[in-house]
């Protein structure tokens, strides 16, 4: 079996471990013992994974002697509401759990920001501890301390920075989504190589039929590889002043994208557009080399994911949900773009670097062409 392994992510106030293996999940007692002790956990997840996993972390949480609220939500994206954040601060309410307890947030990225940010603004924050389940949470979202609820008008504009105590990511999980479930997920490993270690995308692509199929030990070195990536910009930019804005690669019209689709197109897929787009971006501008949005398909494409948007979308409904884009400054939307594959663009001259940018208005609608 492949060996679990330990990572640590730097946050305000200290470090925290993020393990990643098969099997991890048996090290969850003695982690909730010396990171995260409490008079009382709140296990939170989707209907669907407390059905699977709840039971097995249920028993696990109560080998420590304390009691173990289960709370679960409707699982979709549409659940990540501020509706569902107000039941689930007021379940904890109900069953008495006060500032010595914690929430031990089981499932994928939707769960993770939602009961991150039950966990931040419950009695002022109380602790959390991250246990994903989907690819998508393993490698990105679980890590950095993002919280927050979607809104009607974009993704994630409410919410908080609160690091959890740790984060444990067991791989065997992997292999219990559908394959489709794994794509969505790999969508965000793909980000982190483009952003930052190409070598690294290029090993995506040529284990992609391994890590389609969830098989170790791919999936670990893949999970490891995106963690590391993540945790080292994470560590020197906490509160995306500046440097962690790269990680919004692909996110910004991936964002606007899935809201104008009502959610109906998966995250992953419109992160794998949204990447692609904002490099012929970047082309465009000629500040990213000739040839980076084919080649980005291209890996892409071999992790399943689409390469251009659904069809139907209303253009000016993806430019209206982009001028209200949360990483906007001074009423305009701002763009991380590309130098190279594994490299983003930072700016010309001797300045500081500039991770971000806006873009002409003539050049964005160039690219939604058909959109």
């Amino acid at each position: 079996m492949t060996p679990s392994r330990t990572l640590v992510q730097s946050a305000i106030g200290g470090e925290y471990p993020v393990v990643v293996g098969p099997s991890a999940l048996t090290q969850l007692p003695d982690l909730l013992r010396d990171r995260a002790p409490a008079h009382a956990y709140a296990l939170v997840a989707d209907d669907r994974v407390m059905e699977l996993h709840g039971d097995t972390v249920a028993e696990a949480v109560g080998r420590l002697g304390r009691p173990v609220h289960r709370l679960s939500f409707p699982h979709g994206e549409e659940n990540k509401n501020r509706g569902e954040w107000i039941r689930l601060t007021d379940a904890l309410l109900e069953r008495g759990v006060g500032r010595d307890g914690c929430v031990v947030a089981l499932g994928g990225g939707v769960t993770g920001d939602l009961a991150g940010f039950v966990a931040a603004s419950y009695m002022r924050g109380i602790p959390v501890v991250q246990l994903p389940t989907s690819i998508v949470a393993m490698v990105d979202s679980s890590v950095g301390g993002k919280t927050g609820v979607d809104v009607p008008l974009g993704k994630n504009l409410v919410g908080a920075f609160h690091p959890p105590r740790f984060v444990l990511a067991d791989t065997e999980l992997a292999g219990t989504l559908p394959r489709a479930e794994r794509s969505q997920g790999l969508a965000e490993a793909v980000k982190h190589g483009a952003i930052v270690d190409a070598p690294y995308l290029e090993r995506i692509v040529a284990e992609a039929d391994a890590l389609l199929a969830g098989a170790d030990p791919a999936t670990t070195r893949m999970v490891s590889r995106s963690v590391e990536i993540k945790a080292d910009v994470v560590s020197r930019d906490e509160t995306e002043g500046g440097l962690r804005q790269i990680l919004n690669f692909g996110h910004t019209l991936g964002h606007a994208l899935e809201a104008a689709s009502g959610y109906r197109l998966p995250h992953g897929s419109a992160v794998a557009v949204g990447m692609i787009l904002e490099a012929r971006l970047g082309e465009r501008l000629g500040v990213t080399e000739p040839g980076t949005a084919v080649r980005l398909q291209e890996a892409v494409a071999a992790v399943e994911l689409p390469t251009e948007p659904p069809a139907g979308l209303s253009r000016a409904r993806v430019m209206e949900l982009l001028a209200r884009d949360k990483k906007a400054r001074a009423g305009s939307v701002r763009f991380v773009l590309l130098e190279r594959l594994g490299r983003v663009f930072s700016g010309k001259g001797d300045g500081p670097p500039t991770w971000s940018r806006s873009v002409p208005e003539d050049a964005l609608v160039s690219v939604l062409d058909g959109v």
